[in-house]
């Protein structure tokens, strides 16, 4: 029986490494893993607009908050107290612009009564010639005496002033209403100025309630009751879960055959017994050192040769079994079968057709 089981043995460890060498060929040497893996999230940073005191806080850590639900409330009183008085302004220029039209009416009812005046003069005139011209020929043939020729001359001069004074007081009136049509154009170009004074002022006071842009949980709450805060300041992180997907830094040796569109197994440390199916969705547009705060200078001082690290996105199934579990900054590993067909275009991602060759990862 030893002995048979002697002889067993080498060929069982054969089969198996027969076995073992079928999968690499077929399967494994076209699988790439890391573990340098982490589920992440769209988080949302609450941030307020304006500046003052927070009143209420109605929220807590780790809620569930529903899209366009209030999460702080700011001291409203001087934005109450600014809207009031832009809209104050704005009542006031629409009685001016509404002044200028009745202005504008008015001088329309001037210039009329102007253009009768000049119509009288010239009527006036043409008279007072007339009796210039008759008292000129009475004069001549002695019917009439010098003083009244001289009183006709005069009344035809005085008639001509006048009615060059009516004239220019058209003229006048004429300017005068281009004047008041200036000036109306002024107070609308005012009025739409406090107009926009007032919605800026009530987009401050809708601004004092600060409410969630999207569902999910929140958390890092940092704002608290009577705190002073400004534009900017990070009141709450906003997680919207379940919608997160993972992030998986590929040494660049491993993208040769790598396409957005594969297949792709992850395992999250929390949960080892599940495994989820996800699929490639995208490639960072640079490595990862790239985008660090001091990117690396290779042209300068001795040059080491590193493998660099492409983040590269995992879409995750919105219904999976651990889709309400999943926290962004979980660690997990990742596993893409190379030899599927990747998309032939994807955003963000390297476009192709994955072939079914190994790479050579040194």
């Amino acid at each position: 029986m030893r002995t048979k089981i002697l002889m067993l043995v080498p060929l069982l460890v054969l089969a198996l490494g027969a076995y073992g060498g079928w999968q690499w060929w077929h399967a494994w040497r076209f699988e790439q893993s890391t573990d340098d893996a982490y589920v992440g999230s769209d988080i949302s940073l609450i941030s307020p607009k304006i500046e003052g005191y927070i009143k209420e806080v109605r929220v807590q850590d780790n809620e569930q908050v529903k899209a366009g639900q209030t999460l702080f409330v700011i001291d409203d009183s001087d934005f109450s107290a600014k809207v009031a008085q832009a809209a104050a302004a704005v009542g006031s220029e629409e009685a001016m612009v509404a002044t200028f039209a009745t202005r504008h009416d008015f001088q329309d009812a001037m210039i009329n009564q102007a253009s009768a005046e000049v119509d009288a003069a010239q009527a006036e005139l043409d008279r007072a010639q007339l009796d210039q011209k008759r008292y000129v020929s009475l004069v001549t043939t002695e019917n009439a005496t010098r003083q009244r020729f001289e009183t006709a001359e005069a009344d035809a001069r005085k008639a001509s002033a006048a009615h060059l004074k009516a004239q220019a007081a058209l003229v006048a009136a004429k300017q005068q209403l281009a004047v008041l049509d200036s000036q109306k154009r002024e107070e609308e170009a005012r009025l739409l100025q406090a107009r926009a004074t007032l919605r800026l002022a009530q987009n401050d006071l809708d601004n004092t309630v600060i409410r969630a842009p999207v569902a999910g949980i929140a958390g890092n709450r940092a704002g608290q009751m009577g705190q002073y805060v400004k534009p900017g300041t990070q009141l709450l992180s906003l997680v919207p879960l379940p919608r997160v997907y993972v992030t998986a830094n590929f040494k660049e040796t491993q993208l040769t055959l790598m396409r957005p569109g594969q297949p792709a197994q992850v395992s999250v440390d929390a949960y080892p017994d599940q495994v989820i199916e996800g699929r490639v969705e995208s490639f960072a547009p640079a490595s990862g050192a790239e985008f660090s705060l001091l990117p690396p200078d290779n042209a300068t001082g001795n040059f080491t040769k590193i493998v660099q690290r492409v983040p590269v996105r995992i879409a995750l199934p919105e219904n999976g079994p651990l889709s309400m579990l999943l926290r962004p900054g979980l660690s997990v590993t990742v596993s893409i079968d190379t030899r599927a067909e990747g998309s032939a275009t994807a955003e963000g991602g390297i476009v192709g057709t994955a072939q079914a060759k190994p790479t050579n990862n040194k």
